[in-house]
């Protein structure tokens, strides 16, 4: 018998199924979208702050801008981290999720409809037990059209300005098994650990893949993008129960 086919997770779930997913919308009272999302022990607060300007590089060209933020609490892990500010600076990792952020949000989003102004997304981990920075890019969408409907209700855009709806997951292999949404406890043994950003028509935004071990081979890579796919579609499916049409 191959041992990895006895693999059994240690939550129970079955390889390409997703942790218990929760978003809670309207979490913080003050901003124009927010949401809690909950993806297993992973919870991230993302808010959508509307701003009525554009940065400098903008100005005067009648386009908008979104972009993101991220931070982690210092217990949000096992052990306390630092702020970062206290330190006087971002770490390389919390750049380079926040940039992810970004990117993804504005993948989606016409720019042109917005107006000359920008859309802060504030992604604040509060609990992490891996997949952070995909439950991120899956709450913050939510969090940004609940304020691109706020926008409409104001009557100074007729639609929410979105393309399509997006999400994000995490695939990996462990113990030779390809898992889908990963938790901490597999993340850090994972062979391979990729991170898949897709739209609700099933376009790529972004895939980032490293063999922590070993290189994989092709079909490995395709096994985890028909995989994340399935858990994608169930993310946005969820999406489109709590926004409704993007319109």
């Amino acid at each position: 018998m191959n041992p990895a086919a006895s693999l059994v997770r240690a939550d129970g779930r079955r390889r390409e199924q997703l942790r218990p997913v929760k978003v809670t919308r309207n979490f913080i009272k003050h901003a124009e979208g927010s949401v809690l999302i909950e993806m297993g022990d992973t919870k991230v607060i993302c808010t959508a702050s509307i701003e009525e300007k554009v940065p400098p590089f903008l100005k005067g060209k009648g386009t908008g801008w979104v972009t993101a933020e991220y931070s982690m609490l210092p217990r949000a892990t096992h052990d306390r981290s630092p702020r970062e500010a206290v330190k006087g600076k971002q770490g390389g990792r919390t750049l380079e999720i926040q940039r992810l952020v970004g990117r993804a949000l504005r993948a989606v989003t016409d720019m042109t409809q917005l107006g000359e102004r920008s859309i802060w997304i504030d992604c604040d981990v509060i609990q992490a037990d891996g997949g952070t920075r995909t439950a991120s890019i899956t709450g913050a969408f939510v969090a940004l059209a609940d304020a691109m409907a706020i926008l409409k209700t104001r009557g100074v855009i007729k639609k929410r300005p979105l393309n399509d709806y997006l999400a994000a997951i995490s695939v990996g292999k462990v113990g030779g098994e390809i898992l889908v949404d990963l938790a901490y406890t597999e993340d850090c043994i994972a062979e391979v650990d990729l991170n898949l950003v897709m739209t609700g028509k099933g376009q790529f935004v972004e895939i980032q893949g490293t063999a922590e071990k070993t290189p994989f081979a092709k079909q490995d890579m395709d096994a985890f993008l028909s995989q994340g796919w399935g858990a994608i579609q169930t993310l946005t499916a969820l999406q489109r129960d709590l926004i409704g049409a993007l319109e």
